[in-house]
C-alpha cells in the first residue's frame, strides 16, 4: 500500500538562490569583474580594495557617516513606493530642509540643544510642505506625481543656490556658503569619529517605518495600494489622501536628512553640497532594489554605500575609475528589472506538462 505523496515546498536555501535581487547583485559584480579585467585590472584586488575600503577600519566611519545621508534618502523615497508611488523631487526637499535649518540655527535666538531641535523640526517641515505640493498638484491639478516632484525640484535647489550665494552668504568668503553655525549648535559626534548623533536618528526612523509598515492598518493599506491600486479603491482606501499623507512623510524625511547634513561638519549650507554626491538618486535605487521593504532598504543602502566609499580605494588599487561603482549600482537595477519580467514556471508542472502545453 503507497502512502500519498504530499508536494515538496522549496526550502528557504533555494528561495534564496531563486531571489531576483541576489541574482542582479551577482550578476552585476560578475559583470564589473569583467570590466576590470578588461581594463587590465586584476578583479580579486579590485574588489578587495573595495571592500576593504569600505568596512575596513580605515573606511568604516565614513560609509557609515556617508550612509547616514543615503540611509535617510532611500527611507525617505521608500516610503511612497511602497504605496506605488514614486517621488522624484528628494533633492529640492533635501535642500530646503537643509537651508530652513541654516536659518533656523542661525538666527532663531534659543540654546544650543533647543536650537538643534528647532532646526530639525524646520527642516523636516520645509521638506514635508514641499513634498505636499507636488501631491497636491497630483491630486488637486491631475499633474502626474513623477512631474510634479522632479519638476518642483529645480526651482527649490536654484532657490537654495541664490541664497546661499547672495543673501545669505558669509562675508568676505569667496565659496558660495552661509556663515558657520553658533558653537554647539551641531549634531554631537560618535566618539572620534566623524559620525554623529544623525546615525542614530535615521536608524530610528528605519525602525518606526518598519513597525508602521508590519504591524499597524495604516501600513497595511499602503502595500495593499501598492500590490493593487483598483483592489485597494474598491476596498474604501482614500488614494488622493493616502497620496498626501505618504508624501508628507517622505518630504519630512528628505528635509530631516538636510538638516542633519548642515548640522554636521561643516556646520553650514554649502551649495551643491547637499546634491553632488547623489544622495537622492543613491537612495532611490536602494529603495527600488529592496522593493522598499523597511529591512531590504536598509541593507541596500549599506550596500550601495559601501560601493561609493570603496571606489577611491578600488581606484588606487587597481587604477580604473571609481566610476565603475555607479556602473555597479545601474547594472544591479537593470538586471533586476530584467530578471522580474522574466515569467517563472508554476511549481508542479513537470516537463510532460511543459511539453503538451506547448504542443497546443
Amino acid at each position: 500500500m503507497t502512502t500519498p505523496t504530499t508536494p515538496t515546498t522549496p526550502s528557504a536555501r533555494t528561495e534564496l538562490l531563486r531571489s531576483p535581487v541576489l541574482f542582479s547583485v551577482v550578476a552585476a559584480l560578475v559583470i564589473g569583474a569583467l570590466l576590470l579585467a578588461g581594463a587590465g585590472a586584476d578583479p580579486l584586488t579590485g574588489y578587495t580594495a573595495l571592500f576593504s575600503g569600505s568596512l575596513g577600519p580605515d573606511g568604516l566611519a565614513a560609509t557609515l557617516t556617508t550612509g547616514t545621508s543615503v540611509l535617510g534618502m532611500a527611507l525617505a523615497l521608500a516610503v511612497p513606493l511602497r504605496g506605488g508611488l514614486i517621488n522624484l523631487g528628494g533633492d529640492g526637499q533635501l535642500v530646503l530642509g537643509g537651508l530652513a535649518a541654516t536659518v533656523t540655527g542661525l538666527y532663531v535666538p534659543l540654546p544650543a540643544p533647543l536650537a538643534v531641535a528647532a532646526a530639525l523640526l524646520a527642516g523636516m517641515a520645509a521638506g514635508c510642505a514641499y513634498a505636499v505640493l507636488a501631491a497636491v498638484c497630483e491630486t488637486r491639478l491631475g499633474v502626474p506625481l513623477l512631474v510634479s516632484s522632479l519638476l518642483l525640484s529645480y526651482p527649490a535647489v536654484s532657490f537654495a543656490s541664490y541664497l546661499a550665494r547672495y543673501p545669505l552668504k558669509e562675508p568676505g568668503s569667496s565659496l558660495p556658503q552661509t556663515r558657520r553655525l553658533p558653537e554647539g549648535v551641531a549634531l554631537p559626534a560618535l566618539g572620534p569619529t566623524t559620525i554623529t548623533v544623525g546615525l542614530l536618528i535615521v536608524a530610528a526612523a528605519a525602525g518606526v517605518h518598519a513597525f508602521v509598515d508590519a504591524r499597524t492598518s495604516s501600513g497595511y493599506e499602503v502595500r495593499m495600494t501598492g500590490l493593487n491600486p483598483r483592489f485597494a479603491a474598491y476596498a474604501g482606501v482614500d488614494r488622493p489622501r493616502l497620496t498626501l499623507r505618504l508624501m508628507a512623510a517622505s518630504g519630512a524625511l528628505a528635509g530631516l536628512v538636510g538638516a542633519i547634513g548642515v548640522l554636521s561638519f561643516p556646520y553650514r549650507f554649502l551649495d551643491g553640497a547637499l546634491t553632488a554626491p547623489g544622495y537622492t538618486w543613491t537612495g532611490l535605487t536602494a529603495a527600488l532594489l529592496a522593493a522598499a521593504a523597511p529591512l531590504g532598504t536598509v541593507l541596500a543602502a549599506f550596500f550601495f554605500t559601501a560601493l561609493q566609499v570603496g571606489g577611491l580605494s578600488m581606484e588606487r588599487a587597481t587604477e580604473v575609475p571609481r566610476e565603475l561603482t555607479q556602473v555597479l549600482q545601474a547594472l544591479v537595477v537593470v538586471f533586476l528589472a530584467a530578471r522580474l519580467r522574466i515569467p517563472r514556471r508554476p511549481p508542479g508542472r513537470g516537463t510532460r506538462g511543459a511539453g503538451k502545453e506547448a504542443a497546443r
